[in-house]
């Protein structure tokens, strides 16, 4: 396949201008996402304290659908951004159009599966019998459109991958001004409450779904999707599914995570239930924009890997650390000042506010480790690094977190569950420091010794 004009090239020796070109419009884009998320629930924070009780237990099970389009794009990315630096156009092309083609199965399968059980799911999270049916009428109506949001998440990390990030975030701004748009009008104007706002989300993912439709149907970039570039090889799709699954199951274990605190908080009421609603939103809408630079600017890390050019993945892995972790500290630093004004834009509530406001500085207080283990995850990932990359993704809301808020919270109540948050973040983040100066000696052994520690690390 004959190279086509790439809309960023991926090759530019200005590494710290091909980064921030690439990664500012994934923040802007991801961004918009947490503001979306943060529109519904001052929407619907309106409609009481039952209803923005229940759509915040909906969260889990949006971040659970969410986590099947992300192991697939995550896998996806790494592997057309690795065969882009190697010059291998066709079998990225592949590897998007295998991708899309396992999303839509998967989908339906997944939708049927949850709207089966979904009382059940929330009676597993604690829901009253005030907040059942208000949580079910909204996860009901929103999982409709559950395959055309794991189709978005696909295309957006296919898109991003070949380095047209501009192009992922206009899709994304579309929605959310679309969304913004008809929530008022869904839930106070045609009296939907609840279900209004899912019914907003719907209409927005059908909108971003026909924009990427367009862009691949007009050949919009260096990766062409069609069906004939379907491959069910086994070789092809492990490749997929190996490096993605960290990120599918690392996003899996934050539903889990998040269940488990609205069901460590629902025995101190549908107070207490709203508050650490409020503080996973909030929490949310910090780690989304520097996970949007990551993915981002995995582009440049996966191929210049492709490309075998170590240096270039040293000194790109360099500034994207310093800037995941300024990120991530300046977000941690303005959230603890500004707690009590951030909260009151969810709930008019004194109660809700005076614990949601203590919620939100406790999960803070380390935050700024997250954006080291965002990018060690990131970069093992470009290197397609599976095993490594999971025991760094796999530590804040995995194997360090679900023990502490199972046993905390029964020794020092509703402190322990603050607690629990605090020391996952710390201790996830100290593994993913070790790891992280371990990588970059490797690279600089393969710099000093670029024959033989090449072939190593590239094996």
């Amino acid at each position: 396949m004959p190279k086509k004009k790439q809309h960023i090239d991926l090759s530019d020796p200005n590494l710290s201008s091909l980064i921030l070109r690439l990664a500012i419009p994934s923040v802007v884009g991801l961004s918009i996402h947490a503001l979306q998320q943060v529109v519904n629930a001052i929407f619907v924070g309106a409609l009481g304290a039952q209803a923005l009780a229940a759509v915040s237990m909906t969260l889990p099970i949006v971040v659970l659908l969410a986590a099947v389009g992300q192991g697939i794009g995550v896998g996806a990315a790494s592997f057309i951004s690795r065969h882009l630096g190697a010059g291998e156009y066709l079998e990225a092309s592949r590897g998007a159009s295998t991708a899309l083609a396992l999303a839509t199965p998967i989908g339906i399968i997944v939708t049927v599966a949850l709207l089966l059980n979904l009382r059940g799911i929330f009676v597993t999270l604690g829901a009253s019998p005030t907040i059942m049916p208000v949580a079910l009428d909204y996860a009901a109506t929103l999982l409709f459109g559950y395959t055309l949001m794991l189709l978005n998440i696909v295309n957006g990390f296919i898109v991003r991958a070949e380095g047209n990030t501009r192009s992922s975030m206009w899709t994304m701004m579309t929605a959310f001004i679309l969304n913004a748009v008809l929530d008022p009008v869904f839930i106070f104007l045609l009296d939907l409450g609840v279900r209004g706002a899912a019914l907003a989300t719907l209409v927005s993912q059908i909108a971003a779904i026909s924009l990427y439709i367009a862009y691949f149907t007009k050949l919009g970039g260096t990766v062409v999707v069609r069906i004939s570039h379907i491959s069910l090889r086994v070789d092809r799709i492990s490749q997929l599914a190996f490096i993605g699954a960290p990120s599918t199951i690392t996003s899996i274990l934050s539903a889990v995570a998040v269940m488990l605190l609205y069901g460590a908080a629902a025995p101190f009421g549908d107070d207490s239930i709203a508050a650490v609603g409020i503080a996973v939103r909030i929490l949310t809408m910090g780690a989304l924009p520097i996970t949007g630079f990551c993915i981002g600017s995995q582009a440049v890390l996966g191929f210049s890997w492709g490309a075998r050019d170590f240096a270039r993945v040293l000194k790109a892995a360099k500034f994207m650390l310093a800037m995941t972790v300024a990120l991530a500290v300046a977000y941690s630093v303005a959230v603890v000042i500004f707690a009590r004004p951030l909260v009151r834009l969810f709930s008019n509530s004194d109660k809700v506010t005076e614990i949601a406001v203590s919620t939100c500085i406790v999960f803070h207080l380390f935050f700024g480790l997250f954006g080291v283990g965002s990018f060690v995850a990131t970069m093992l990932q470009s290197f397609g690094r599976a095993r490594l990359s999971a025991v760094v993704s796999l530590a804040r809301q995995g194997y360090l977190f679900i023990p502490a808020v199972l046993l905390f919270p029964i020794i020092s109540g509703f402190n322990g569950l603050l607690a629990s948050q605090a020391i996952a973040e710390l201790s996830a983040g100290m593994i993913a420091l070790f790891v992280m100066f371990h990588q970059f000696a490797e690279l600089r052994r393969a710099l000093q010794h670029p024959i033989s520690r090449a072939i190593e690390i590239a094996g």
